[in-house]
């Protein structure tokens, strides 16, 4: 008997047949012996509306409010689905984030699980229930509701089993596992039977939307073993490992990209200590995340040119704090662009493969994508390019990588 804890998404829950589904497909697995906890998001399309409703009301609305609006969507969900397990003679009992006391911190919209009180948890497993939780949200110090932000039911349902210290987390989506870049970018693209934890990270963190970056992070940190599957068709889906086979042959796993991206530049900086921080300091205080980074000295070496990325929803934001930071700096101009994109290799056999960045350039030039910004690591490089060229400059590096052929296939 093994405890496992399965998380399903949006769409997985989307309608009551599709939720009648999930219930058949726990019961199958409880009916097998195993202890089964389910962590779902709300049903598809739910926190759009809900998000709608709240700004007819604020244009910005308040963010502990918004949290209170938007937990009512999972809470929706639990209810639902329990009472199908119930319907199909099969024991469940539902709780909110606050019930089990899923503690944050504080920082509405955008929390992050300090800790998980697993005691109720486990006493209605040994009473022999499934137990249904609502992802994506939490309670902090105050008693005050907390979300995790966009998909936050991940980050849920691997920190829920961690703390159950759980034999596997099964995240069951759209999709029936991990693929080499966004299939509906590139047909060509194929399903990997795993992938490392390090890789994955670095999916998620670069644009892939199969896993939520946080949970990859609470997986790898805790050990847990993690698998993606499909809600609607049977398969083995992608073990998420921290094996590193067939390093020598995988230059690469994928492809990732990012739509989400804006730039900010502010030009003529003085070019003394600190600047960095002066300019990144205010950011930061308004908990902005900010990812590549680009420092040019000027010719004369007095000023420097400055650019960094945001994510593009923090875009009018940033600009109206980088305006007041450059007129306290007296800089010369600040630019802004909300149309570009990053596109991202990653692939743990780059560190024993050399050419990769020389090759993914000479792929991008042979299409005339200009390269605008790039940022590497031990396993990565992005680069950021104009909007338009995405989808030529994704399918462009997957042929020129060979991504498509089966390993081992020439």
């Amino acid at each position: 008997m093994a405890l496992i804890v399965q998380k399903y998404g949006g769409t997985s829950v989307g309608s009551i047949e599709r939720i009648r589904a999930v219930a058949d497909r726990v019961r199958r697995a409880r009916d097998q012996g195993h202890q089964v906890v389910v962590v779902v998001s709300a049903m598809s399309g739910e926190t759009d509306r809900l998000i709608g409703l709240a700004k007819q009301i604020q244009d910005r609305p308040l963010p502990r409010e918004l949290d209170v609006l938007l937990s009512t969507g999972e809470q929706v969900t639990i209810a639902l689905l329990a009472m199908a397990l119930d319907a199909i003679d099969c024991p469940a009992r539902s709780y909110t984030g606050a019930q089990v006391h899923i503690l944050t911190d504080s920082a509405h919209n955008k929390a992050r699980i300090h800790d998980i009180d697993a005691v109720r948890v486990r006493a209605d497993l040994d009473a022999g229930r499934v137990v249904v939780i609502a992802g994506f949200q939490g309670i902090d110090g105050a008693g005050n509701i907390t979300t995790l932000g966009r998909g936050g039911s991940d980050t849920s349902a691997v920190a829920v089993a961690a703390a159950l210290k759980a034999d596997e987390c099964q995240i069951y989506t759209d999709v029936d596992g991990v693929y080499t870049t966004d299939p509906r970018v590139e047909p060509k693209a194929r399903k990997l039977e795993r992938i490392t934890f390090e890789e994955m990270l670095e999916m998620a963190s670069l644009g892939s939307k199969v896993l939520q970056i946080r949970a990859v992070e609470f997986a790898g940190k805790y050990k847990v073993p993690l698998r993606v599957l499909s809600s609607f068709d049977e398969g083995a889906g992608t073990l998420i490992t921290f094996e590193e086979d067939t390093v020598e042959d995988a230059k690469i796993a994928g492809i990732a990209f990012s739509r989400d991206e804006a730039k900010l530049t502010v030009l003529g900086v003085p070019d003394q200590p600190g600047v960095a921080h002066k300019i990144l300091g205010p950011i930061a205080a308004a908990n902005i995340e900010v990812d590549m980074i680009v420092q040019n000295i000027a010719p004369d070496e007095t000023t420097t040119d400055f650019t960094f990325t945001v994510h593009r929803n923090d875009y009018e934001r940033a600009l109206e704090i980088l305006q007041g930071t450059a007129a306290e700096l007296a800089a010369r101009q600040v630019l802004g662009d909300a149309h570009i994109v990053k596109i991202s290799l990653v692939g743990v056999g780059m560190r024993n493969h050399a050419g990769i960045a020389s090759q993914m350039f000479g792929a991008l030039a042979r299409e005339g994508i200009n390269i605008r910004m790039i940022s590497t690591s031990e396993i990565k490089i992005s680069v950021v390019v104009d909007q338009k060229y995405l989808e030529l400059g994704v399918r462009a590096l997957h042929d020129a990588f060979g991504l498509g052929r089966e390993p081992g296939a020439t």
